[in-house]
């Protein structure tokens, strides 16, 4: 057996860190990177110990539930390596055109009496332009507006022009999903169809029309703990809403097929240094959360996570929504949440004056 060796100076680091960011501070991109390479079991529950507390400190109880309509299915033009319904890779993923109003007054419906704060309409295509489909998706975003207390918000990929985004917030969309995946650099290895400034491009022009941002990635398609850090101050500096963390569930047929899964307890760190990170932000933990955390998929709150993708994803079964609501109910958690404006998010300096907050200095 090889012994691990442990770092003494770690649980104080951690301490320092965690009570930075509860008293209002940031850390730095060197800090976090550390806390990314935090390899003992007990150095990892330590820091998700911090975790559950800045997201108890910023996001009390209240856990965000979201679910998704597959709008459109199948066929897609981008070569995303991860994606089962690209085009370009033999899945046997399910394909068909832009859904009817029933199937998304269905979801409206199901969501309304599951808690659900938000319903997404996802669509397996590039991108979004002006013309006959906008108009399409404008009347089903404005039928999920006026058919229940859900929060209608979308995920149609690329945007070209601020007069869509603009169209998209007159029919009512509150919130747009639109990941950026990874970290700049490892992005070329998910995708080479489209670009990460097409992403950032997309997102300033949702932010310019006044929709708040969705915009995660996924853990495990082979990038470095670096990149995972790099992506969570991406987000921060787009000022994401809602950032979801997908953990890859290898699609046979795709390019990521054979990749080994994360550990679990690389997962539940990831998300915790998220925290750390993204303090005011909802964490969601979306895609492949039961494939991989199995039975540790209550941790995900411990490590910080405020939100949780409900029901089943695009093309992989999920867990029941009853099962998920139970879980929230023994962990006494809240699904009840109404900060629809996130105006929980805003946030206030701490009066140092610093650009990354000094509040309490880490141990050298």
């Amino acid at each position: 057996m090889t012994a691990i060796s442990v770092d003494a100076d770690n649980p104080s680091i951690i301490a320092a860190l965690g009570r930075r960011v509860l008293s209002g501070g940031q850390i730095s991109r060197d800090e976090a990177l550390r806390l990314f390479q935090l390899e003992t079991s007990a150095d990892i529950l330590d820091l998700l110990s911090w975790s559950n507390r800045i997201r108890e400190k910023f996001k009390g109880n209240k856990i965000h539930l979201c679910s998704i309509v597959n709008a459109k299915a199948g066929a897609c033009s981008e070569n995303c390596s991860f994606c089962a319904q690209s085009s370009h890779y033999q899945t046997g993923s399910p394909k068909y055109g832009f859904v009817d109003p029933e199937p998304v007054a269905d979801a409206a419906a199901e969501a309304d009496k599951n808690h659900v704060t938000a319903v997404g309409l996802v669509a397996a295509w590039k991108g979004l332009n002006e013309g006959p489909l906008l108009d399409e998706v404008c009347d089903r975003i404005k039928e999920l507006k006026s058919g229940g207390k859900t929060r209608p918000d979308a995920s149609l990929g690329i945007i070209k022009k601020q007069a869509v985004a603009n169209r998209l917030k007159e029919a009512g969309l509150e919130c747009y999903g639109h990941n950026l995946e990874s970290s700049r650099r490892f992005f070329p290895q998910t995708c080479s169809t489209h670009t990460y400034d097409e992403r950032l491009e997309t997102i300033g022009y949702l932010k310019k029309s006044g929709i708040k941002i969705c915009s995660g990635g996924i853990i495990g398609m082979g990038e470095s703990r670096e990149d995972r850090c790099d992506l969570a101050f991406e987000l921060k500096a787009i000022g994401a809403n809602v950032v979801p963390v997908n953990i890859l569930n290898p699609i046979p047929g795709t390019p990521f097929a054979k990749n080994e899964p994360l550990p679990v307890l690389e997962i539940l760190k990831t998300i915790a240094c998220f925290r750390f990170i993204l303090p005011r932000q909802e964490i969601m933990i979306a895609g492949g959360r039961t494939v991989n955390l199995r039975d540790a998929q209550s941790m995900v709150f411990m490590a910080g996570a405020s939100a949780l993708m409900v029901g089943n994803y695009l093309t992989t079964l999920n867990q029941s929504v009853e099962k998920d609501l139970q879980m929230l109910k023994d962990l006494g958690l809240d699904p009840n949440w109404d900060s629809h404006d996130f105006s929980d998010q805003e946030e206030k300096a701490c009066g140092c004056d610093q650009e990354i907050c000094q509040t309490e200095t880490v141990p050298e």
